[in-house]
Parts: structure tokens; C-alpha cells; sequence
């Protein structure tokens, strides 16, 4: 079972790029459904149909749903809203205001994720395309996972010892409910549920295929989520390269425009390589319903079959022995010296690129030794730990 999905800056055409390749693998034999993580639900638009919570059949073999986030809220989040409501509450805040304090930005693309697990995991498709949120959102979406599981390995525990222990006094004290335990196991219930998301999404049968259209502004966001993606440890397998415009023809309007993208590309072929980057045609309409966005597929990918597997690689952190001394690598495409800061916390190596953080548990045998040294040099950070050394 493979999973594949989509993400690009707004507007770049990502839905109409994973309807089609949806599409395209039905009808290669592939028993599919595409899902949307997308709170703006795009993709029955893009099919021309109605779409409800549950897989509706689009075409041969290939099933679309929309996801219902009121539902998935209500099963994975209504017990700590109705506690967060009752502090509110206890202070005197408004009931509407509670309501609309308490949902938590960006939760319906936080649930969704949960539904791409359960279908995963029903053994019904051969493949799942996700049809993901602008990039920025969905970096910080996958990147929610390991933070979350950061706080509930190092401060949940402490937490809910202090407040089972203290909850009368604390109550008392401060005049407000203080957690029971059925909240604590909900918080536990979301981070176990997204910690298997993650661990899906990051496997061999996982991979995010970046959209871009030929503009420098676009291309820049697509290498800065690549970099991003590859910090927290997603494959990506390649580039739809979106609206170029064909060659031939003699308009000089449009001649300028297949000069100023032929540039571009020349960029993204070069920049992104290994990779492969696929060409979507500026079309003379927007493609809608199965048959249109399947015939767009067709011509992208051609030959190429762009549900194979993920080829099995080192991974994006690896381990490298050289005399007494240890090298973590990890990959990260795109990144300069600048744009990178380490720092060690305990057991943890903290990397942050440009406004994103992970933290990357050390394997125990560098446990006694140091960093001694760093470097970012063909798209990789190199990390060097030695004993009784420190930087």
C-alpha cells in the first residue's frame, strides 16, 4: 500500500495534480482513494461532483472523501474542549467566546490526518493520495507529531502526577476545575493516535510529491519546504512543475513567458535533481470532472509510474563511525551555513532551519560525548561527537 501526498503554495493547482494522478492510478488497476487534509475541500470541485464523509466512487477504482473534521473533533478533542469550556467558565468568560476560544487553529487538518491512518490501515486501497493544505500549513502539521511526543516523553508525565496529587488544593486555590483524569487520557489518546500517523507518514510506504508552477517566488517556497520536509524526516519523491506554457507558436507575448519559465526549470531540473520533475501544460481551460484531470496525468507523467515504491535509501539521519569519533548526518536540501542552529539539551540535539525546530533523541551511544564540531555542506548537516570534547 503506498501513500502519496500533495502539497504546494497556494494555488499552484497541488488538488487538480493529486485528483489526476488519482485518477490515472485507478485506471492502472490501482484501487484508490484521494482525501483532502484541506480545510477549503477543493477536490469536488476539482471532480465536478458532490463529496460526502465517506468514500464516494468518482470513476473505475478511484474513490474521493471529504473528510468530516466536526466528527473527528468531537471523538478526539470534545473532552478537553469541555474542560478548557469549564475553566473559562469558572472565570467568568462568555459561553460563545469559550467556544470559539477553545478550538484549536488548524484542527481540522490535525484530525484529518487521523482519518489518512484509518483508511490506511482498513486494507481496502492499494493507494492513498492526500490532497495536503498550502505548504505552510502543512509544515507545521507534520511537523506536530514528534513536538507533541517531545512534551508528552519529557513534561506530561510530571504534570499529571503534580496536578492528581495536588488537584483538591490547587482547586481551591485557584478557584477554577482542575483536570480529571479522563482529560489527561484523551491528551494521552491524541498524542499515541498521532504518534502512529507520523510513523506512517514517515515510512517506506510514505512519500510527499512537491507542486510548484515555473516562478522564482513559488520555486523558492517548494526548496524551502523540501529542506523542511527532510529535517522532520518525510521522503519526497519528486516535482510537478505546473501551467507551462508550450513551446511553438508566434505569439511574442508567449514566447516571453516559455523563455522566462524555461529558465526557471532549468533551475528546478538542476536544483532538484535527483529527483524527477514531472511537466503539467498550461491548459486552454481548467481541467474538471475524472476524465479531464486523468487526461492532464496522462501527459505528465507519461511512462513513468509514480506510484512505484519508495526506493529504500539511508534515510534522512545516519550514523557514521569514523575512528573514536561519531558523525550524525542528516539531510537537508537547500540549507546554509546561516540558516542553521544546533544546540544540545540533555539527550536531545535541538536543529533549527530558518523558523522550524526538531529535536532529535541521540542514540544512548553518544550519550558521554560532546559536539566538537559542525558543518552544512551538500545539502547535509554533518555533525561531529567526541569524547571529552565540546564546542
Amino acid at each position: 500500500m503506498r501513500i502519496v501526498l500533495f502539497t504546494g503554495k497556494g494555488g499552484v493547482g497541488k488538488t487538480t495534480a493529486a485528483a489526476g494522478a488519482a485518477v490515472l492510478a485507478g485506471r492502472r488497476g490501482l484501487k484508490t482513494l484521494v482525501m483532502s487534509t484541506d480545510a477549503a475541500h477543493s477536490l469536488g470541485d476539482a471532480f465536478g461532483v458532490a463529496v460526502g464523509s465517506e468514500p464516494t466512487e468518482v470513476g473505475a477504482g478511484v474513490w474521493v472523501q471529504q473528510v468530516d473534521a466536526q466528527r473527528r473533533f468531537e471523538a478526539s478533542w470534545q473532552q478537553v474542549q469541555d474542560y478548557l469550556r469549564s475553566v473559562l467558565d469558572a472565570v467568568g468568560v462568555d459561553p460563545i467566546a469559550a467556544e470559539e476560544i477553545t478550538v484549536v487553529p488548524g484542527a481540522e487538518e490535525v484530525l484529518a490526518l487521523l482519518e489518512v491512518r484509518e483508511q490506511a490501515a482498513s486494507g481496502r486501497w492499494d493507494l492513498v493520495v492526500v490532497d495536503c493544505a498550502p505548504t505552510a500549513e502543512t509544515l507545521r502539521l507534520l511537523a506536530l507529531p514528534e513536538a507533541l511526543g517531545w512534551y508528552m516523553d519529557k513534561i506530561f508525565p510530571t504534570e499529571r502526577r503534580v496536578v492528581r496529587a495536588l488537584s483538591p488544593l490547587l482547586s481551591r486555590a485557584a478557584g477554577v476545575p482542575m483536570p480529571e483524569g479522563r482529560v489527561f487520557d484523551a491528551v494521552e489518546r491524541l498524542h499515541r493516535d498521532l504518534g502512529e500517523v507520523h510513523d506512517l507518514l514517515v515510512g517506506p510506504q510514505s512519500s510527499v510529491r512537491l507542486v510548484l508552477t515555473p516562478e522564482q517566488v513559488v520555486v523558492a517556497e517548494a526548496r524551502r519546504a523540501f529542506t523542511t520536509l527532510s529535517l522532520f524526516g518525510y521522503t519526497v519523491d519528486g516535482v510537478v512543475a505546473n501551467r507551462v506554457f508550450p513551446a511553438g507558436g508566434e505569439d511574442p507575448w508567449r514566447d516571453r513567458w516559455v523563455e522566462a519559465q524555461s529558465a526557471v526549470l532549468g533551475d528546478v531540473d538542476a536544483s532538484f535533481a535527483p529527483l524527477p520533475v514531472w511537466r503539467s501544460p498550461y491548459l486552454p481551460a481548467e481541467p474538471v470532472g475524472a476524465d479531464a484531470v486523468a487526461d492532464l496525468a496522462t501527459e505528465v507523467y507519461g511512462d513513468d509510474d509514480p506510484f512505484a515504491p519508495v526506493e529504500a535509501g539511508a534515510g534522512p539521519l545516519t550514523v557514521e563511525r569514523r575512528g573514536d569519533d561519531v558523525d550524525l548526518v542528516l539531510r537537508l536540501p537547500f540549507a546554509v551555513t546561516g540558516e542553521v542552529a544546533l544546540a544540545r539539551h540533555g539527550g536531545d540535539l535541538v536543529v533549527t532551519v530558518g523558523s522550524y525546530r526538531r529535536l532529535l533523541a541521540l542514540p544512548a551511544s553518544l550519550a558521554r560525548h560532546d559536539v566538537s564540531r559542525a558543518k552544512v555542506a551538500d545539502g547535509r548537516l554533518r555533525v561531529r561527537f567526541s569524547r571529552g570534547e565540546r564546542t
